[in-house]
């Protein structure tokens, strides 16, 4: 059900006021989008039927519609609890959501060619977010000649279930990773439809933060997502382990439909695809459902044992995360992993910039998500960059962070040296460099292991968080 927001109608109606109508072909069908200030941009657009009745908890299915679609206003996003009074909930989403919401948005240079891609999966621990936020508006990326692709994929329950009556029904078909279905489904439209963008499809990087960039950390050991991206960003999500077993899976999913006022283990295909979308972000036993589960086909394996075995691919990777959160050690692990193991060179990024206006409310540093309107150089978009309290200093953190994922993504994959804005030079981290780029008011090159010391002392595992 392709819903714009009245808000997001209404903002849509004045910015496009001097842009002109573009139209792109794709295998699915002609889309109609915008372009304005050198930026085609295309919205809310399906990249596979609504996963609603009999498609609830299966594979994403391809998607077709006869003459032109409108593709100007985001949809709605993935079922998610959201507050009634209107605010904003922890994954930056408000307002109504809908079943039927796997829906994608490209920001494209005019008249590319042979353009790096970037496809962005959002956080929001497995059962918030959505692609349309203002954090992850791509203009900037295709200002600079990269063209960015955002997707809503399922959450949840809804994106990450396993039950006996589900794995019975689905035969052959891969079950429990629904999310990462998606997020695959995502990354073949950018194959099958880039080049009509003016895409290079032999040059398109994954990246996520938080649930997202646990998913990127999954994809890199998926055989189906195998070929389909070239390099990684993990954002705050650096997460190689194992999951459950499909069995484990299974039993939990029997909890959860216990929960729901189901029979347990015997509950039916037909009763759980009856229950309500509400029902399930609304009981807090549903809400995350079962997350990355090593089914056999999605999942195989752990990445972290991945990378000994080959079964990870080997690709260049930028993993860092922010000082006012955990996970400088896991990011510091990841890219060991991979210099250890692959040829693709690996760098390691710490965020440390609180705008002047922000230092009360952030003591410790720059929270968790903090870094990602600076990554997309957002500000203006951001429902948290700060509208008229943003200054000059913020821009200038911003561009120069982007500068950096744009000089990735443009970057040949035999790179071992990233040239990002304003001339700053950042190797990638070796054994014997323990490079690390600090983004603060500047960017400047940092030892690792004192940083990483630092802020396990600042946040140790066994503290509450």
């Amino acid at each position: 059900m392709r819903v714009a927001f009245l808000a997001l109608a209404v903002l849509a109606i004045a910015s496009t006021a001097s842009a002109e109508p573009v139209r792109l072909k794709t295998d699915s069908g002609t889309l109609v989008g915008v372009s304005k200030g050198g930026v085609n941009s295309f919205k809310g657009f399906p990249y596979a039927k609504p996963p609603v009745g009999e498609l609830r908890w299966r594979p994403p299915q391809r998607v077709t519609w006869n003459g032109e679609r409108q593709a100007m206003e985001f949809a709605l996003p993935c079922p998610q609890p959201t507050p009634a009074d209107g605010r904003l909930n922890g994954g930056g989403v408000s307002g109504p959501t809908h079943e039927d919401c796997l829906y994608m948005n490209v920001w494209a240079p005019k008249n590319a060619r042979n353009a790096p891609v970037m496809v962005w999966l959002y956080g929001g621990a497995g059962y918030l977010g959505a692609g349309h936020l203002g954090s992850y508006d791509g203009s900037a990326f295709a200002k600079q000649g990269v063209i960015v692709v955002t997707l809503n994929y399922r959450l949840g329950m809804l994106g990450n279930y396993a039950h006996p009556a589900l794995t019975k029904a689905a035969g052959a078909e891969p079950v429990a990773n629904y999310a990462l279905m998606d997020a695959i489904a995502g990354l073949e439209w950018v194959q099958r439809n880039g080049r009509a963008l003016g895409a290079n499809t032999d040059n398109v990087t994954l990246f996520g933060q938080s649930a997202g960039g646990l998913m990127v950390s999954s994809l890199l050991a998926s055989p189906p997502a195998r070929g389909l991206f070239h390099k990684a960003i993990i954002h705050s999500g650096a997460f190689f382990g194992g999951g459950r077993s499909l069995p484990e899976a299974e039993a939990a999913g029997a909890k959860i439909a216990s929960a729901l006022g189901l029979p347990g283990e015997a509950a039916t295909l037909e009763q759980l695809r009856a229950v309500p979308p509400e029902a399930m972000t609304s009981n807090a036993a549903s809400r995350s459902g079962v997350y990355m589960v090593v089914d056999g086909k999605i999942r195989t394996m752990a990445t972290r044992d991945g990378f000994a075995s080959g079964a990870t691919v080997d690709v260049p990777l930028i993993v860092g995360s922010n000082n006012g959160e955990p996970g400088a050690g896991a990011a510091r692990e990841a890219v060991r992993l991979a210099a250890t193991h692959g040829k693709a060179a690996a760098w390691q990024y710490y965020f440390t910039y609180v705008p002047a206006w922000r230092t009360a409310e952030q003591p410790r540093g720059a929270p968790h998500s903090a870094e990602l309107p600076y990554a997309f150089d957002a500000l203006s978009t951001s429902t948290t960059g700060g509208g008229a309290q943003v200054t000059n200093a913020d821009r200038a953190v911003a561009r120069r962070m982007n500068g950096c994922w744009v000089a990735f993504a443009k970057a040949p994959v035999t790179a071992t040296s990233l040239t990002c804005a304003d001339g700053f030079t950042w190797p990638a981290q070796t054994a014997q460099n323990d490079a690390i780029a600090v983004f603060g008011e500047t960017p400047r090159l940092a030892t690792a292991t004192p940083i990483v010391a630092e802020n396990t002392a600042a946040f140790p595992p066994t503290a509450p968080r």
